[in-house]
């Protein structure tokens, strides 16, 4: 009778020891209640409970948490459904409000990023909805975030999945997309052209200018050649000029240019009256004439003499 009672209070101490003992893992927390009233949020680790009084009633996971938002129908501002898909990331932060703070927190949180993505794509126009992603999710977030505090949870991100618009809509928007590229194509090749007419001006403006410039260069060579000829034609008349006046002023020199003159004189009653056809009128006073070829013969007879 000893034994069974001994081991009935081994199975008793067992259970109580069982009962009292709690070993919460990593990223874990467990919220106890003590005769159904809330007691306690154990932390990972060993933990001891009182056994029969107290009892673990939840267990949360910290962890983040991906959730899977419903497909749903949106209407945008412009009267465009849409069918939108997302993905909801959250985490605990207060296990005891999540415990107290809703029946279904899960739940909760599901039914406010669809209703707050409604709200939000409700505003937006059909292209901005592709356009402003990451605004329609910060939005998202923002509003669930401020209801779930009261539920102990932490909305992390909102992801949208997909954006699917009616067929119809998607043929509309497959057409103006090409639309759209055959305008870039015509402008790109309109500009190429324009491009090209602006090379071939800007070309032949400046094979002009080039030529322009050659022929002014040309013209300015041609006049500084002409102005060194003249000048070096001058210069050497001078030079002439002033060895004649010279040998003027030298000794005799008046006689060689009455000799001179005298000569040329001769020659060219000579070459008059050589031409037949050619009428020679004689001057009325001779006697210069004469006296101009006279003293030219003294001259030459002076400066025969020894």
């Amino acid at each position: 009778m000893s034994s069974y009672v001994a081991l009935i209070v081994i199975v008793v101490a067992a259970i109580f020891i069982v009962r009292s003992l709690k070993v919460v893992p990593q990223q874990h927390a467990w919220v106890v209640e003590r005769l159904g009233k809330y007691h306690a949020t154990l932390t990972p680790g060993l933990s001891i409970l009182v056994p029969f009084v107290d009892r673990v009633a939840y267990r949360h996971s910290l962890k983040e948490i991906p959730l899977d938002v419903p497909s749903q129908v949106c209407i945008t501002r412009d009267n465009t459904q849409l069918q939108v898909d997302g993905i909801l990331y959250f985490q605990v932060t207060d296990p005891m409000r999540a415990s107290y703070g809703s029946s279904n927190y899960i739940v909760a949180v599901t039914q406010l990023a669809q209703t707050s993505l409604r709200s939000v794509i409700g505003k937006l126009e059909l292209d901005k909805t592709f356009e402003e992603r990451d605004i329609i999710n910060a939005q998202v977030v923002q509003a669930i975030d401020e209801a779930a505090l009261n539920w102990g949870v932490k909305v992390l991100r909102y992801e949208i999945k997909d954006l699917t618009p009616p067929k119809e809509i998607l043929h509309a928007m497959q057409s103006q997309i090409t639309a759209e590229r055959e305008k870039r194509a015509l402008i790109a090749a309109s500009e190429g052209r324009r491009q090209e007419q602006i090379n071939i001006a800007t070309g032949e403006r400046e094979a002009y200018i080039a030529r322009s410039e050659g022929e002014k260069q040309s013209i300015i060579n041609n006049a500084q050649g002409q102005a060194a000829s003249i000048t070096a034609v001058a210069e050497a008349t001078a030079l002439a000029i002033e060895r004649i006046a010279a040998a003027i002023r030298q000794p005799g020199g008046e006689q060689a240019v009455q000799l001179k003159v005298a000569e040329r004189a001769v020659d060219a009653y000579s070459k008059v009256a050589a031409d037949a056809k050619t009428t020679l009128i004689v001057p009325s006073n001779m006697t210069e004439t004469s006296a101009l070829i006279a003293s030219a013969m003294r001259m030459v007879q002076g400066a025969r003499t020894p």
